[in-house]
């Protein structure tokens, strides 16, 4: 077992399983001024790293569709159905997003496409994966408000989808979980559709950047918090642009912000141990639960922002998936 101490004294554990395949792990893909290289490279990067996990993909139905998204680009939208054939019974719904700083990722991801058949599969709900749209050629708030025409589609056209309108969640990893959680508050802001419950997993809820978990940033790097902000600076900057200062403290870039965190979707919030954004994901569950939206908050431990995809892999990321697939499961009663 892997472990170090950290400037509190207390012992760090790191799954072994999560550090040996840190060590196995290709290099990451190169950096480029090219958009369509850059995305090229790191989708190439995403399908070693698959490659290493070995996973076994779940045997799903899907359909993709285009969602207009009214002033800014259309958005696609895969569904992931919980059987081989597409059934006619209506199935709850799940909105999801998926991360990578705002700059990369996408729904062909095989890391993200398996998850989602995974997902899908184990709890019996359908996966509305959004491959929404990437900075810096595309600037916030378009991804939100993708997020939002992708809600009101859903729900005006869920009896067409196979989906149960009164049955549709909403959730995403890391910076897809800053979408998700704005996507939220847009709605409630807005047309107030029915979400049964929203989960965020190791979200990014504070673009200012003063959530940043100084303690984990010290255990996991050996570095202080100021150099992990310097880190995911530039992603803040690819993402809101030059108006970065101000645009980080709207609340549909930064959830955590808002005036008001009231009449939202019960939440669940997912946080890694050795994570400096555990912070963000803490301080939103406890913002939630004092304004009277339901909130709960669980920190795995020994895992990493990243680990909880390397399921079969690790011991922690596999009932971290469990965990999730038991919420999921509830959307059926």
């Amino acid at each position: 077992m892997s472990g170090f101490l950290n400037d509190e004294g207390d012992l760090m554990i790191i799954e072994p399983e999560i550090a040996a395949f840190d060590a196995s792990m290709p290099p990451g893909p190169p950096s480029t001024n090219d958009p369509v290289l850059r995305r090229a490279n790191a989708l190439a990067h995403d399908r070693r790293v698959f490659d290493l996990l070995g996973v076994t993909v779940a045997p799903v139905a899907t359909e993709e569709h285009f969602v207009a998204v009214g002033g800014h680009p259309d958005v696609r939208v895969r569904i992931y159905y919980p059987t081989t054939v597409r059934q006619h019974e209506p199935t709850p719904g799940f909105i999801a997003f998926f991360g990578g700083g705002f700059v990369q990722g996408g729904i062909d991801y095989p890391s993200y496409d398996a998850t989602y058949r995974r997902r899908a599969h184990d709890s019996g709900v359908a996966m509305l994966a959004v491959d929404y749209a990437l900075s810096p050629e595309v600037r916030f708030p378009v991804p939100v408000e993708q997020g939002y025409a992708v809600l009101a589609w859903a729900h005006d056209h869920a009896e067409d989808l196979g989906l149960d309108a009164s049955r549709l969640a909403i959730g995403g990893v890391s910076s897809g979980g800053n979408i998700a959680a704005a996507t939220t508050l847009v709605n409630r802001d807005r047309a107030g559709y029915p979400l049964r419950l929203q989960i965020l997993e190791v979200p990014s809820t504070d673009l200012t950047l003063r959530s940043i978990d100084a303690a984990a940033a010290r255990s996991l790097t050996r570095l202080p918090g100021v150099l992990a902000r310097q880190f995911l600076r530039p992603l803040v900057t690819s993402y809101l642009g030059k108006e970065k200062r101000t645009l980080a403290r709207n609340p549909y870039a930064s959830p955590l912000r808002a005036a008001s965190h009231a009449s939202l979707p019960p939440a669940h919030i997912f946080t890694a141990e050795l994570d400096p954004l555990r912070g963000d994901g803490e301080r939103y569950a406890e913002v939630l639960w004092h304004s009277g939206t339901p909130a709960a908050s669980v920190r795995y431990a020994g895992q990493t922002h990243g680990s909880s995809g390397l399921v079969g892999i690790s011991p922690g990321a596999t009932r971290w998936h469990a965990d999730v697939v038991a919420i999921l499961r509830t959307l059926h009663d």
